[in-house]
């Protein structure tokens, strides 16, 4: 439950922004606080999650520190998602992998590499995993097709559950309704602000992020990483058809779909990630809370060296190298998903939902608005 004190921080900070309403045109978060006079817990979660961290309120605030009032709006909003992420998450006794995620991603990571290293060497023996293997079926003679995609369908199917529950604790926090869901335009005006990064534009100009200085490159950065995983999920989505209903399996020739959409969204996610990575080095740390910090930075080496030792594994498929490539990938990639409902990746979820809620919220303000004569 989030701290009491943090609530009243929360509350008093949000109580001067609505009294200056200087920033209100730079997000959402702006809009939806007009729209308060009061800020229990439920509304800063809401508004928590409407916050893009594109900092631009806090380098215009006249209030923002050394002045007393002390306002640093991104720093407040960033501690109350990480508190959204660890009360709402399932089971409850894991919560606190948000707070040492670094440490839990890293463990885990190591665990599973070493895991897989050791089942391979166990029932295949050093030379097959030390092997040349060609042709159809080659990464299945290191690593057998039911470990490979039982596994992780378990671990995916885990995940979804756990952000299905999230969800709909943080749905019913912010006293949304089931009807309201029904509510398509709505639905579709928030996929479009989610998919557009609508708000990490600021004001237009862009985010002063790394530093007071504008800049679209995060947006863009973002976008790379984004669309790279969504790519990358295409590639696995059409590897999964042609084994499943066509009987081809991997590895596929070099210009397959599955290894173009692969290799395009790899290579996004490798220069998106490092775009991010070094934005988020240089960024100033005053607007900055410190386990949402290592929660960002966490998950954004886990994207590259997920999408990075892919693009390895493609490259010396037909080496002696494929098997301990195959091994540390897979090893990565039960890294991700397994701390993927505990990590940063919770943010699409609840941002999404928070965006739901503020088209549902902007529909009923226009709908109450009085009409011209």
């Amino acid at each position: 439950m989030a701290d009491f004190d943090l609530v009243k921080e929360g509350a008093r900070q949000m109580t001067i922004c609505n009294a200056c309403r200087y920033c209100e045109g730079y997000c959402a978060v702006f809009p939806a606080m007009e729209q308060r006079r009061i800020f229990t817990k439920a509304d800063l979660t809401y508004l928590a999650n409407l916050c893009f961290d594109c900092r631009d309120c806090y380098y215009a605030c006249q209030y923002a520190p050394p002045h007393e009032f002390g306002v640093n709006i991104p720093k407040l909003m960033s501690e109350l998602r990480a508190d959204t992420y660890s009360e709402f998450t399932w089971p409850a006794m894991l919560s606190g992998l948000f707070r040492h995620n670094a440490l839990a991603v890293g463990v885990i990571t190591a665990a599973s590499m070493i895991i897989i290293l050791g089942l391979v060497l166990a029932y295949q023996g050093s030379a097959v995993l030390f092997g040349v293997h060609l042709g159809a079926g080659a990464f299945y003679r290191v690593v057998p097709f039911v470990a490979m995609t039982v596994p992780p369908s378990l671990i995916a199917l885990y995940g979804f559950a756990v952000f299905t529950i999230g969800a709909i604790r943080f749905w019913r926090e912010t006293q949304g309704s089931v009807v309201e869901l029904i509510n398509l335009a709505a639905l579709w005006r928030a996929t479009k602000d989610a998919f557009g990064l609508a708000y990490m534009k600021g004001g237009g100009a862009g985010c002063t992020y790394p530093d007071e200085k504008f800049s679209l490159s995060r947006m863009w950065f973002h976008h790379l990483v984004f669309f790279g995983f969504l790519l990358d999920l295409v590639a696995t989505s059409i590897a999964a058809f042609y084994d499943h209903f066509l009987g081809w399996q991997a590895p596929y020739p070099y210009f397959s779909l599955p290894v173009v959409f692969g290799t395009v969204g790899g290579i996004m996610l490798v220069v998106g990630t490092i775009g991010l990575l070094y934005l988020k080095w240089h960024s100033d740390r005053d607007p900055a809370h410190a386990s949402m910090f290592s929660m960002d930075v966490a998950f954004l080496v886990m994207l590259f060296l997920t999408s990075f030792t892919g693009l390895l594994l493609l490259g010396f498929r037909e080496t002696t190298a494929m098997g301990m490539l195959l091994v540390i990938h897979l090893g990565v990639v039960a890294g991700l998903f397994i701390t993927m409902p505990y990590g940063k990746f919770a943010h699409v979820v609840y941002r999404y939902a928070a965006l739901v809620r503020f088209s549902i919220e902007q529909s009923r303000v226009a709908d109450d608005a009085p009409r011209a004569p």
